[in-house]
Order: C-alpha cells, then sequence, then structure tokens
C-alpha cells in the first residue's frame, strides 16, 4: 500500500491571510497544502474594499503596531507577488480624504482640520460635494483585492504550494493529543503542523470553537464617467474608492446577518443615494454589481493569533475589516510562531488562550 503523502504544514482556508502565509511558509522551504471550502479568495478577501488603513480610531489599541507595520511592508508585498505573478494588484497611494462625523470635529483658535488637507478640497477633488465641510488628509493606500488575491493564489502555484478545493476541513486530526493533519468531508491529509486560517469558519472546525462570527458587508461598485473623476479615497459615514480601471466601490455595510451573502436592494440604493449626494455626476455612472462578504469578527474586535493548546495545531484569523491590510505581518510573525522562533511583535493580545 502506498505511504499517504504528508506536508509540513496544512493551512485551513485560502483567503488572503492563508495564501499569503503559504507563501511565507515556501520561502522557508516548507512543503504546503491549502486546503479551502470553496475556491481560493472568493470570501472575505474577494469582497474586501481594500483601504490600508494603517492608523485608525477604529482600529483597537493593541492592535495599532501590527496595522502600522503590515501597511509599511505593502509597497514591497505588492511588487513581490507582481512580479512572480504578472497581475497588477492596482496599488494606489494618493491617500484618503476623510470628513469626520460632527461630535469628532474639534475648533480651536487659528486651527481647523481643513488646514490639514494638502492644499484646498476644490482643487483635491472638483466633483466632490460639501466643499466647505472639514476634512483632512491620510496618507494611506489602497489595493484591489481581487487582483491581489489572484495574484498571491498565483504566486503559491508557482512557488509549489499544493492546494485542495470545495472541500470543507471539519476537524484536526489528532494522535495523542497533537495534530496530525485534518479531516475534510470527503478525505484527510496528513501533516506535522495544522493552521486555522479559515476565516469566520474557524469556530466551526474541532477540537477548539474559536469564538469567530461572520459580519456581513454589502458594497456597490459603479463605472465613473472618467476614470480621473475621483483620485483619492473618500471616507465619511461610508468611503467610495476608485480603482485605476474606472470602477468605484461604495461601501460597507456591518450586519450581523449569520452566514447569509445576500444583498438587500434597500441597502445597496441607500449606499448608492449616499454616493450620488456626495459626488453628483455619479449619476451618469453606470451600476457593475454589487454584493456581500462576511468578515470574521471575534468579540473583542482582536484577530486570533499564535500556538493553540493542541501541540502542533495553530490559528491566524478574525481579523474582521482588517484582513487584507494585516495579511504581510500575519503571514511574517506566523512564520515564526510556527518555527519555534519569537515574533517580532508580541502577540500576548491576540493569543487563543484568552477565549475560555
Amino acid at each position: 500500500m502506498p505511504k499517504m503523502k504528508t506536508w509540513d504544514v496544512i493551512i485551513i482556508g485560502g483567503g488572503i491571510i492563508g495564501l499569503s502565509l503559504s507563501i511565507a511558509l515556501r520561502k522557508r522551504v516548507a512543503t504546503v497544502l491549502v486546503v479551502e471550502r470553496g475556491e481560493p479568495g472568493h470570501e472575505a478577501s474577494r469582497a474586501a474594499g481594500g483601504m490600508l488603513v494603517g492608523c485608525s480610531s477604529e482600529n483597537p489599541a493593541p492592535l495599532q503596531p501590527l496595522a502600522l507595520a503590515s501597511a509599511d511592508m505593502y509597497p514591497e508585498f505588492a511588487r513581490e507577488l507582481e512580479i512572480e505573478s504578472g497581475i497588477k494588484v492596482d496599488l494606489r497611494d494618493q491617500g484618503t480624504i476623510v470628513f469626520p462625523p460632527p461630535e469628532d470635529v474639534y475648533e480651536r483658535p487659528g486651527f481647523t482640520l481643513s488646514s490639514l488637507l494638502p492644499a484646498p478640497l476644490s482643487e483635491l477633488e472638483p466633483e466632490l460635494a460639501h466643499a466647505d465641510r472639514p476634512a483632512f488628509y491620510l496618507p494611506e493606500r489602497s489595493v484591489d483585492p481581487r487582483a491581489l488575491v489572484e495574484a498571491a493564489w498565483k504566486t503559491a502555484k508557482i512557488r509549489g504550494v499544493d492546494f485542495s478545493s470545495g472541500d470543507p476541513v471539519t476537524a484536526v486530526s489528532l494522535s495523542n493529543g497533537q495534530a496530525t493533519g485534518v479531516i475534510t468531508s470527503k478525505t484527510r491529509f496528513q501533516s506535522k503542523k495544522v493552521v486555522n486560517c479559515a476565516g469566520a469558519w474557524a469556530g466551526q472546525i474541532s477540537p477548539h470553537p474559536f469564538p469567530t462570527r461572520p459580519v456581513k458587508g454589502q458594497m456597490l461598485c459603479l463605472a465613473m464617467p472618467s476614470r480621473t473623476l475621483l483620485k483619492h479615497v473618500v471616507r465619511a459615514d461610508f468611503y467610495l474608492i476608485p480603482r485605476s480601471d474606472g470602477r468605484l466601490l461604495v461601501g460597507a455595510t456591518v450586519e450581523e446577518a449569520g452566514f447569509d451573502k445576500r444583498t438587500d436592494r434597500a441597502t445597496i440604493q441607500h449606499l448608492h443615494r449616499a454616493a450620488l449626494a456626495l459626488v453628483s455626476k455619479l449619476r451618469d455612472a453606470k451600476i457593475l454589481e454589487d454584493w456581500a462578504g462576511l468578515r470574521p469578527g471575534t468579540p473583542d474586535a482582536l484577530p486570533i493569533l499564535g500556538a493553540t493548546a493542541t501541540p502542533g495545531y495553530y490559528v491566524a484569523t478574525g481579523h474582521f475589516r482588517d484582513g487584507i491590510l494585516l495579511a504581510p505581518i500575519t503571514a511574517e510573525v506566523m512564520t515564526a510562531v510556527i518555527e519555534g522562533r519569537t515574533p517580532e511583535f508580541d502577540l500576548a493580545p491576540f493569543s487563543p488562550a484568552r477565549f475560555p
């Protein structure tokens, strides 16, 4: 009877977190299998907006060091994927214009939020309404998640990562209390180490019921009348993300709706009206598509990163809205953990042990 194939590491989940980790591990010469319930990159990663918000008041304080480090890594991360895959990921660095809510606007003598713009708003984005409204500029980047995931998948394939698609993992297989591979709905795979990168589905895989949950986000995509209609990402109580090919993303909702990925007509219409109110020329924009994605949320809004109580079993999930942003740094720190090295950042706030 032929010996069953084994890998050094099996990664559960083929989103941007799992794909990035697989590439990082292959650089260290590990053999890697990615097991994905659907098609790689077709869940939260593909549905994301792609804003690389390295510093945000919305992020919990423990997450800021990782977010800033990952944002700094992005130019090299994107360049490497583009070179290896031949796919442009549309990394843009025009920055973001933020309209803060009224309660966040604080005036003091000689200073307004508008003074934090590099030029008058009417010059930066002539088509924006409310040019007299307080706003500020952030030097943030954005990326096209669909192109990024495709580039990461192709790069992983080129580097020799193996894939199994369309067969969800139901459990991590154990022997004497240690991970020895994974069990799927159809078969089983053997490995010395297993990493759960299954996003919102991570808690459904035994033996550890990680408290991840799906948080739905609906988005709308328009074709701008001209590719230069908007140059910057614009954030208000919703956001507009221009792409270099003339598409414009409008999003996104934050909904507790279980695993329901259906879009709601009234919600999409609300996003459309909000975009028109901010940029009137979008009345001439064709609606290309709408969709919903399921972000992996956790009770404390922090990702779950590190070794579990089961030897050989690791987890990297719960990135919520920051999976695209945190992919490079997650790959780096998790590779260190898996290899038994001390990561550059303190992962204690993200330990799976914080949950009973």
